[in-house]
């Protein structure tokens, strides 16, 4: 059982990973023995992760930068690179959605959920995936998608779209890279406990009459350990998927309806 997942001596780049589902993903590559280098806006909270891994004896490091930006990427990537000699497993978990009915949504607004849901991953694993060839290193890298990418999103119509765009280019990505021995999946959560969006009673009494099969929120450690498990040589055989950790929801085909009140 030594070496489980095959991680032991890997190293990892986390972008967004100062908190949530990126902080729980750190210590599970952490523990199955892989260095990380965090990647978060607000490198304190990247630097308070570290704090974390510190009893499982790995390399980590932080780092922080702009990844909308094509030469912000191709640096963070780069810096990511040089702290630990080389990245093998990539994994994106930025990302937010605008709040707003179609109608009344602004075209900046849109313009910027689609650049921080969809085209800075398409920045950060191209990057990515230029490293690893010129290194002629296999890799894995994951990607967060969500439950709004595979059915309508009302009132989050931007971010739906770009995580439907996201699942679309994590196949368009699997295919292009894996005569490189890289291979692309995606993790798709559906309402999941996190800082930002705490499990409270108003939630947990939504989720519960919600239809949603196992009646509850998913934590950021159970989306943490799907993306553990496709990054390891667990799911070796792999890629462009779009792994559902929801609950239940999709297989249920629950439809949001427009005027429906969300939890807080």
């Amino acid at each position: 059982m030594k070496d489980f997942f095959g991680l032991s001596g890997k190293n990892a780049f986390l972008v967004g990973g100062g908190a949530g589902i990126g902080q729980k993903t750190a210590i599970r590559l952490a523990q199955a023995g892989c260095n990380v280098v965090i990647g978060d806006v607000l490198v304190d909270q990247a630097r308070g992760v570290e704090e974390h891994l510190a009893p499982y004896g790995v390399r980590t490091g932080s780092i922080s930068g702009d990844v909308t930006d094509p030469a912000g990427a191709a640096a963070l990537v780069r810096e990511a690179d040089d702290l630990l000699g080389g990245i093998d497993v990539l994994v994106t978990i930025v990302g937010k959605p605008t709040f707003a009915p179609l109608i009344e949504l602004e075209v900046d607004e849109w313009d910027f959920d689609l650049s921080l849901n969809l085209r800075y991953v398409f920045l950060v694993g191209r990057e990515m995936a230029k490293s690893m060839i010129a290194r002629s290193c296999p890799g894995a890298m994951t990607f967060v998608t969500s439950i709004s990418g595979m059915q309508s999103a009302p009132k989050h119509a931007a971010y739906g779209a770009a995580k439907a765009g996201l699942i679309h280019l994590v196949g368009s990505m699997a295919v292009e890279w894996a005569q490189q021995g890289i291979r692309v999946n995606s993790v798709g959560p559906g309402s999941t406990v996190t800082p930002r969006n705490p499990d409270t009673p108003k939630r947990q009494a939504y989720m519960a009459k919600s239809g949603v099969p196992l009646g509850r929120s998913g934590d950021a450690d159970e989306i943490a350990k799907a993306i553990l498990f496709l990054s390891s040589k667990m799911g070796s055989y792999i890629t462009g998927q779009n792994l559902m950790v929801d609950g239940g929801w999709s297989a249920a085909n629950l439809i949001v309806r427009p005027g429906a009140n969300a939890p807080d």
